[in-house]
């Protein structure tokens, strides 16, 4: 069910509506179209000085999920099938689409979670991260629409959202393992996808990833930029602090290939994840 964003304008613009209830509206909705527009609305918003800079209620511990996909652990996910068949093709989009519309929620809850404590500036980047994802999330959903699909035909898992659950108390380690460590993993496999989407004859998902991964560089570089003043604000030293939260907070490993130039551009140098994997 769509849930609206109301309020009365006063006269300084602003709808009397705080920046948290507008970013928990957008969260708690679960059509994936009502969404997208949620959320790009109430980036614009803010943007516009619409919003109260107000944090004033809690953000959910989980989001709105549509009734499709089926969420599955990821040791259940089945096999995407072999590389360059249409069934392959589909899933490989599918996949991506479901990380991008986990990551619409990933980018609102740090904004609406962890906005309170951290300047202003923390809440701009954020919104406009969520913005671009609901945008990366709309393009492909298209995308396999025009491939005879659509998003929720196929399972997908819920491990994106589990590092939020596991970071929702520190800010220091949401930002070490959601843009630092999984947004950045996306650096290292996009180019090789975009390759395999031009070899298979596929130009338009080649630009969309393009984008995407033009767009993540970016995002990245906005956690490093935060968590690196969240370390000097805790007199911590960065390379360690991330260390040692990774290691307490992610699940998974940190593992090479790693796109080194990528990682560069978004403030990630190699001292920082060499010798981690």
């Amino acid at each position: 069910m769509s849930q609206t964003i109301t309020g009365d304008v006063n006269e300084a613009g602003e709808t009397g509506q705080s920046v948290a209830a507008a970013i928990r509206a957008a969260l708690l909705e679960s059509d994936p179209h009502a969404k997208v527009m949620a959320t790009r609305r109430v980036a614009r918003d803010w943007r516009l000085g619409r919003l109260a800079h107000v944090f004033d209620v809690a953000m959910p511990d989980e989001p709105g999920r549509p009734e499709t996909p089926e969420l599955l652990p990821p040791n259940r996910m089945p096999k995407r099938g072999k590389a360059g068949s249409e069934r392959g093709r589909i899933a490989l989009w599918h996949a991506i689409a479901h990380i991008e519309f986990v990551a619409i929620d990933l980018a609102l809850d740090m904004a609406g979670r962890f906005g309170a404590g951290m300047d202003r500036q923390f809440v701009d980047d954020f919104l406009s991260v969520a913005a671009d994802e609901a945008i990366h999330f709309a393009l492909l959903d298209r995308h396999l629409r025009k491939s005879g699909s659509h998003y929720g035909a196929l399972p997908a898992h819920n491990g994106l959202w589990d590092a939020a659950s596991e970071t929702r108390h520190d800010v220091a380690a949401r930002l070490a393992v959601v843009p630092m460590v999984l947004e950045a993993r996306g650096l290292d496999v996009t180019p090789a996808t975009i390759e395999r989407a031009r070899a298979v004859g596929d130009p338009a998902g080649a630009r969309i990833l393009e984008r995407i991964l033009d767009d993540e560089i970016r995002h990245v570089r906005f956690g490093a930029n935060h968590f690196a003043a969240t370390a000097e604000r805790l007199g911590k030293e960065p390379v360690n602090l991330w260390k040692t939260l990774v290691s307490r907070h992610f699940r998974g490993t940190v593992k090479p290939p790693f796109n080194d130039s990528a990682r560069s551009a978004a403030g990630l140098p190699l001292g920082l994840y060499a010798g981690v994997a």
